[in-house]
């Protein structure tokens, strides 16, 4: 079911390794903890905390709770500028699910604030269950993000991701830009 009543179609995007690299963040935080080895090719189709040996699961969870994990995350290759063109067309939202890590809340809000001036804080959806979402299209990198959700869920690669089928899926900013703009 369509949301846009008559307006321009809104695309809802989630914010963790859609357009902020936290896995980055998770990775130097382990390497220099723990393994300085250990790569995203470790990863194979799991997130980290699954990949890990199992003395160190409850360390890796615990990295996203700490005060400062969000505050300076790397921003995902083109995601800016191709936002910004997206804006011309379409009504973005940023929904990222801030509740599961409540120190993060503030945190997002300044990162997308000072890599996302365009996005107006109205457009900035901090919630958990992304299915009350209104929208035309979810980008996001956890397929369960897209059960309830009336649009159409467009799977952003991740490497916990990859044996996830089902939906259509997208390996980069430049493939956001082909589907909704087509070629620049």
């Amino acid at each position: 079911m369509p949301f846009n009543r008559g307006m321009r179609k809104r695309i809802a995007i989630d914010m963790d390794e859609v357009i902020a690299d936290a896995l980055s963040r998770h990775l130097e935080l382990y390497n220099a903890e723990i393994d300085p080895a250990f790569t995203r090719d470790h990863l194979q189709g799991r997130h980290l905390g699954e990949a890990v040996p199992e003395e160190h699961r409850e360390r890796v969870r615990q990295y996203v709770r700490n005060i400062g994990f969000f505050k300076d995350l790397p921003v995902i290759a083109d995601s800016q500028e191709v936002i910004r063109d997206l804006q011309q067309n379409y009504d973005i939202f940023i929904t990222t699910a801030a509740m599961e890590f409540p120190n993060s809340f503030v945190e997002k809000y300044d990162w997308l604030h000072k890599h996302f001036p365009s996005i107006p804080w109205t457009h900035m959806v901090f919630c958990g269950d992304k299915s009350i979402i209104a929208a035309d299209y979810l980008i996001d990198d956890h397929a369960r993000n897209f059960i309830g959700f009336g649009g159409e869920g467009i799977l952003f690669n991740a490497p916990h991701n990859m044996h996830e089928t089902g939906y259509r899926r997208v390996a980069s900013w430049q493939e956001v830009r082909e589907i909704f703009l087509g070629s620049k």
